[in-house]
């Protein structure tokens, strides 16, 4: 397909590894958020109750998820010299870094609802300042990578980039004990990460480009207007459908996993040692799926990954506190392999999404269509950890204490039976969605034979 794009520009493997940091800092922030600070930090240090706990991230990520789709539409008509996308990497990265390290701060407040109102204030900060950076961050990638199998490409790096992330997310508790424990310990590591998270803006800006000819096609109407026509987009609610379901899966699991270490097998710091399992299965599984993506379907790769995943949800439903650790760590190695289909396949496809949009409308609207994914995302996965830790706060979960039988049976079935619920939604979704290869490379051509026949600037462009 590439011969037939014009000026068909890509990003080299190293330009696509450096690009992948951008995924990397936001991974980070965002598992470190879902694994170690709403369920542990939250409850354990901070001393919230498990409902405040679970309404810190509500809140913060209705804020975020109400500001992706504006902050798509403000990138899409941006009309700075420097790129309508571009410019946001460098404006975003110093309130990023300095939210996170103020996010692990320890409050300086007796009053519970008071630390909860400091907690919630510090997490909309970060949630914002990460949607200035992540919203361009993705709108970008359907322009730079322009073919099926580029994009899949491309996402299998930034995949990478975001594992790489899960890591420095896990390593927040023990570089915490590192500094110190306590309050004081996960204030440094806090500090630290914030730092770090930074300076990867910088080389996103430079490593990558904007294309010239797609900088005009923006939409003229009214905001809500756009939000209305991506809406009706029939392949775009199909993909919505299956991404929300598995992304939602994936915050109920990262959410209660190290409760499930914790409480229920007993082994609160075999969940560092499980990640790691899972997190390097992740890795070795993304390069047999980017090659195997070359022959099948997107949906076909999703579908097989939930389904593995899925298995694995089901077993944990049966291990008990008494059973061989070898046998959990294998589950996470097995969960691994299939997550990373499940992770990699719906960034990949919304391009192709964005591509037919542009081919019925005449307009590019990545940003938009971004936002409203991550809008979506965002604001059910918030809702699903909140219904989580509510019903263990109802159950009477208490940290810290031999809590009874009734909320460590909880912990196991909200693991167990919760990710595997949405995931079957997940490949019943994958079944609808009608973008195929041969689709798509139809739609392209038809929209570069538009292009040379009405190029930007001119007066019927």
């Amino acid at each position: 397909m590439s011969e037939r794009i014009p000026n068909h520009r890509t990003l080299s493997p190293f330009q696509r590894a450096l690009y992948a940091t951008g995924d990397f800092t936001i991974n980070a922030a965002l598992n470190a958020l879902a694994f170690v600070f709403t369920a542990y930090f939250l409850i354990h240090v901070a001393n919230l109750r498990p409902a405040l706990a679970g309404l810190v991230p509500l809140i913060g990520r209705a804020l975020d998820a109400l500001t992706d789709p504006i902050m798509g539409r403000i990138s899409d008509r941006t009309p700075w010299r420097w790129g309508r996308r571009r410019p946001y990497f460098v404006l975003g990265a110093l309130p990023f870094g300095l939210s996170f390290a103020l996010l692990w701060t320890p409050a300086p407040f007796e009053h519970e609802l008071s630390r909860f109102a400091y907690y919630t204030a510090v997490y909309c900060l970060l949630t914002t300042a990460m949607t200035v950076l992540a919203i361009p961050y993705l709108a970008l990638q359907p322009e730079m990578a322009l073919t099926y199998d580029d994009r899949t490409s491309l996402n299998t790096y930034r995949a990478a980039g975001a594992i790489l992330g899960v890591f420095a997310a896990i390593a927040v508790r023990p570089l915490a004990n590192f500094f110190g424990g306590g309050p004081e310990g996960f204030q440094a590591a806090g500090v630290l990460l914030g730092l770090l998270f930074v300076l990867p803006w910088v080389v996103v800006y430079l490593v990558s480009f904007e294309r010239p000819e797609m900088r005009y096609q923006g939409d003229s109407g009214s905001f809500f207007q756009g939000l209305v026509d991506v809406l009706r987009h029939g392949n775009f609610r199909r993909l919505l459908a299956l991404f929300l379901f598995s992304r939602m899966a994936i915050d109920v699991i990262s959410t209660v996993l190290i409760l499930y270490f914790g409480h229920w097998l007993g082994r609160p710091y075999d969940f560092e040692r499980g990640m790691l399992l899972f997190l390097l299965a992740v890795v070795c599984a993304l390069p047999v799926w980017l090659s195997v993506a070359r022959k099948t379907e997107k949906t076909t790769l999703f579908t097989i990954g939930a389904s593995t995943w899925a298995l694995v949800q089901c077993a944990l439903l049966f291990v008990q506190p008494d059973s061989p650790r070898w046998l959990v760590f294998v589950l996470m190695v097995v969960a691994g392999a299939g997550y990373a289909a499940v992770d990699v396949m719906p960034w990949s496809m919304i391009g192709e999404v964005i591509d037919e949009d542009e081919l019925l409308t005449g307009h590019r609207r990545e940003g938009l269509y971004n936002g409203v994914f991550t809008f979506v995302r965002k604001l059910a996965g918030a809702s699903g950890v909140f219904l989580v830790l509510t019903i263990l706060d109802v159950l009477g979960f208490q940290p810290n204490t031999n809590e009874g039988d009734t909320p460590r049976d909880a912990i196991r079935w909200l693991a167990g039976l919760g990710p595997l619920t949405f995931l079957a939604m997940a490949i019943l979704s994958a079944r609808r969605y009608a973008l195929t290869r041969a689709v798509h490379r139809g739609i392209v051509a038809e929209l570069w034979e538009r292009r040379r026949r009405n190029p930007p600037g001119s007066a019927s462009a």
